[in-house]
Parts: C-alpha cells; structure tokens; sequence
C-alpha cells in the first residue's frame, strides 16, 4: 500500500483554513494510503513557545485530529519530538545539502527580511521537513502551495542523496488541493486565514464558539456589488466565502453561481453559516468526546510504535551507507 506523510504544527489555533486546506486532505487520502499524520511540536520551537501552552496544544491538535474523522485504526498519529530518528536524519540530510539551495528559500528570506535576530532553526527547518517525510519512504505528501518549495527541496535532497549513495530514498510527490488550498481571512480576504494571526475576527478557529462564528461569517468583508460571482481579482471577500461553501458541500462554482444568482450577500453569507456550523458542531462534539479520554494516548502509543520501527530501520540504513557507527 502506498504511504502518505504530512503534519500541522501545533501553534495557535487551528482554523478552518488549516480543516480545508490540509486535514480534509489527510481524511479523504488516508482511504487509500497508509497514513503517518504527526504534530510537528519540532517545527514549532523555530520561534519561541510558551512550553506549557505548547503541551496544550500539541493534546488538542491530536484531539482534532481524531474529530475530523482521522480514524486511529487506520492512521498512525504521533508526535514527531518522540521520534528521535527525525533529528538523526535530518542531520545527516543536512550535511548533504547546500547553503546555497538553503538560502533561496521563499519563507527563510520572507523572515529574514523582518527580523534581525532569527534562529538557524528557521534556516534548516526545511531539511528537517525533508526528513519527516523521507523517513517514511513517502509516495505523497498533501500540503498547501506555501510549501510546494520545500516539497521541491525534499525532492532534490533525495534524488542527489541517491545519486551518491545508491538507491535509498523514495522521492516523493505532493498532493496539492485544486481548489480549498488557500482559504483567506475573512477581514482581509487578501491575507490567508491563519492560525497565529493577530486578527482574530478574520479567522473561523476549529474550537470557536459558533454564535461567534455566524457574526465573524456575517460581518465578512465583501465589495458593493452584492453579487454571488466567482472572481478572485475583482472580487476576493465573496470569492473566498463562495471558496468555503464549495469545499464543504462539494458543490461547484457554476452550480453555487447558479443557485444564489437571485440572491444578496446576506442571504449567501446565512448558507455559508449554516454549512460552516454545521460542520464545527460535529468535530466540537466528537472533540469534546476524545480529549479528555484514554483515546488520545492509546493513538499516540501506537502511532509511535510503528512510526518508531520503520523511522529506526531507514535511520540505520543512512548510517550504513555512510559509515557511521560500529565497524
């Protein structure tokens, strides 16, 4: 069976941006791939973290996990720091990559450019990103566009690691939504939705309360037309809306086009809402089912057995064929 790796850092609160854009993703391939999902808690301490707000946050994330319908029969969820073989590999990854590739990357450069003091963390972020996945010998990895470079990276360092050492790595395809991939703010339909963001009202969060979600949906900046068309230059506040109610009905731009057609922006705005709500109440429900349940650990526990034993034997191979460790 082929294998599909991916991971969301557990920083802020996830919004339904991050439901659309990555974990609808993993649900709807988890059925035909086996699927290693982990909480990239590594990636999260590039920049600084509150340690007891990151521990909350890494339990909620598998929380959600499991309520978005990531079913742990069937998925291996766990969390990457208690893999000790990602960091191993990552280093050796790094000590086959170049400054040079390193340096032309889009979001290293986009935090250089506003901050004077950022770790090397940020810098090499991207091979360790490379060794999530290549440790798993992944046939895809489903992501949003913003990481399509470092996909291409992980790629590059797999092809010359193969190059050089013989075959070792499977290079791997990405998996990226045609549609939903980008699910904007609502304030700020310029600015995609994010989990971190420092305005809040533009964000629909994962665990919000759903009267605020309605007013956050309401109140959701349009353009004077009071048209329900599909135009991203022209008009990207209900671009976006029509983005959300398309991903979460299934239902295309022509039909939604066609069924609001004798309708205003309050009256779209109401279904979007509605299927918005709708969808939070069941993961809220089935949250607040598992979080505080045996469930959470029982996934963890056996998410790391088996992502432990492959991670170590690939791990092993590295070493191997580099000539590390005891003759």
């Amino acid at each position: 069976m082929k294998r599909m790796v991916s991971g969301i850092k557990p920083t802020g609160n996830l919004t339904l941006g991050n439901y659309i854009g990555a974990i609808k993703q993993f649900v709807e391939l988890n059925k035909n791939y086996e699927s290693f999902i982990f909480v990239a808690d590594l990636h999260a301490i590039t920049l600084p973290q509150e340690p007891k707000i990151l521990k909350e946050k890494i339990k909620e994330i598998v929380g959600i996990y499991l309520a978005c319908g990531l079913d742990s029969n069937d998925t291996y969820i766990f969390i990457q720091s208690e893999n000790i073989y990602h960091t191993l590999v990552s280093w050796i990854l790094e000590c086959n990559s170049y400054m040079g590739e390193m340096s032309r990357m889009t979001q290293y450069k986009d935090l250089a450019s506003k901050e004077k003091n950022i770790t090397t963390g940020i810098f090499t972020y991207p091979i360790l990103m490379a060794s999530d996945i290549l440790i798993y010998d992944a046939d895809v990895v489903p992501t949003g566009i913003d990481q399509k470079q470092h996909i291409e990276l992980t790629r590059n360092i797999a092809i010359r690691f193969n190059n050089r050492y013989g075959d070792t790595f499977k290079v791997p395809d990405e998996v990226i939504p045609e549609f939903g991939s980008k699910i904007m703010n609502l304030q700020n339909p310029l600015d995609k939705m994010g989990k971190s963001d420092d305005n809040p009202k533009g964000n629909i969060y994962l665990l919000d309360d759903l009267k605020q979600v309605r007013k956050k949906i309401m109140s959701a900046v349009t353009d004077s037309d009071n048209t329900i068309k599909y135009d991203l230059d022209k008009k990207p506040g209900i671009s976006n809306l029509i983005t959300i109610y398309s991903s979460l009905t299934n239902k295309s731009i022509k039909k939604i086009e066609d069924e609001f057609k004798n309708s205003n922006y309050g009256d779209f705005k109401s279904k979007v809402a509605d299927e918005v709500i709708k969808l939070l109440e069941d993961i809220q429900s089935k949250y607040n089912n598992i979080i505080n349940s045996n469930i959470i650990d029982e996934t963890l526990d056996k998410g790391l057995i088996k992502s432990e034993k492959i991670a170590k034997e690939k791990a092993y191979q590295l070493l191997n064929k580099l000539g590390l460790g005891r003759y």
